[in-house]
């Protein structure tokens, strides 16, 4: 094949109209390059903003989305050792994944983990860091701590309930669908109702001390509310803005509770501390293989479906993660073009 498939952004849209699904010519590999088939891309938040230019990195014109993947060797350059025809890889990035295929640097690389398939591999990555990043390295969350999770029912949320929970913390999780709730709890981690009030809910729950550490890629109403749910000396992680509102710091909170903010961006923290990056890496490969980070999927769309997959990321109505199956088009492609 000398094209294959791939969702690009040709201009920046609110509603997405910017996105097309092209036939794309392939280029010749580098030595140190090798050429990936897609199986599949798993969707994350930044994707959607990205399309929309709201993102703090905003990729050149066109761009093809996807910050995940995970897919099988189909050939590598000629200085490439590492790597053979045949191996099933994942890779993290900040675009490319919604294609059927992918050009990247050996190096940028990593096996499947052995416990998980292609589709779970495709969806671990970004989950998988950020959890690891956020209770580990920056929140340093300790045995017997209190945690509690917002947007439990999305990918990164449910990564660092089960995350805490796997750390010895007591998991609280706040969430709206019945089904997320009741999925939950059979793990053993309390859920509250995410709606406002929750702090009360959490206040109750632990005798009026609150929570040494809050995860929150929601922001909004759910970061205000947070700050009046925290113990003194908490600390509140920011992962996101899901809700759209980005909160303002009421510092007589901070001042009175002793709480630290730390915003919680595990790919830039990695390419910031480069020496922690093997480690971390390493340490979701081992968590994904005993089962606390294996990824919940939600949904799966085909490629020529990303657009529709997109927007069910942003609805917020699908429980785990969103894989596209990158293989599999179901929509006609428009003419060909090269990135």
């Amino acid at each position: 094949m000398s094209t294959y498939l791939a969702l690009v952004c040709n201009r920046l849209s609110d509603d997405l109209s910017g996105l097309q699904l092209r036939a794309m010519a392939r280029r010749a590999l580098a030595p140190s390059e090798v050429r990936v088939r897609i199986h599949g891309a798993g969707l994350n938040f930044p994707d959607l903003l990205m399309a929309r230019g709201g993102y703090q990195f905003k990729p050149e014109l066109p761009f093809v989305p996807g910050m995940e993947g995970s897919g099988t060797v189909l050939e590598c350059g000629a200085q490439v050792s590492v790597w053979r025809p045949g191996d099933e890889v994942c890779f993290n990035e900040k675009t490319g994944a919604l294609a059927q295929e992918i050009v990247l640097p050996a190096t940028a690389l990593r096996r499947r983990p052995e416990q998980l398939n292609l589709d779970e591999a495709a969806c671990h990555h970004v989950a998988g860091l950020t959890a690891v990043v956020a209770l580990e390295v920056i929140g340093k969350l300790r045995p017997s701590e209190r945690l509690l999770v917002h947007g439990a029912r999305g990918g990164v949320g449910h990564a660092c309930a089960r995350l805490g929970q796997h750390l010895g913390a007591e998991v609280i999780a706040t969430a709206t669908d019945p089904q997320q709730i009741a999925a939950l709890a059979a793990l053993g981690i309390r859920t509250l109702s995410a709606r406002p009030g929750f702090r009360d809910a959490v206040l109750q729950h632990t005798d009026g001390r609150g929570v040494d550490v809050v995860v929150d890629p929601v922001g909004g109403d759910v970061f205000d509310e947070s700050l009046r749910a925290v113990a003194w000396g908490g600390r509140l992680l920011v992962l996101g803005f899901a809700s759209g509102r980005i909160a303002t710091l009421a510092t007589n909170r901070a001042l009175i509770k002793g709480l630290a903010v730390f915003g919680v961006r595990a790919g830039e923290y990695l390419r910031r501390h480069p020496q922690q990056r093997a480690e971390v890496f390493a340490r979701v490969e081992a968590l994904a293989n005993q089962g606390v980070l294996r990824p919940l999927i939600g949904r799966t769309y085909a490629l020529g479906e990303a657009v529709q997959a997109l927007q069910a990321l942003e609805g917020r109505g699908v429980a785990g993660k969103i894989l596209v199956r990158t293989a599999d088009a179901s929509a006609a492609p428009a003419a060909g073009g090269r990135l």
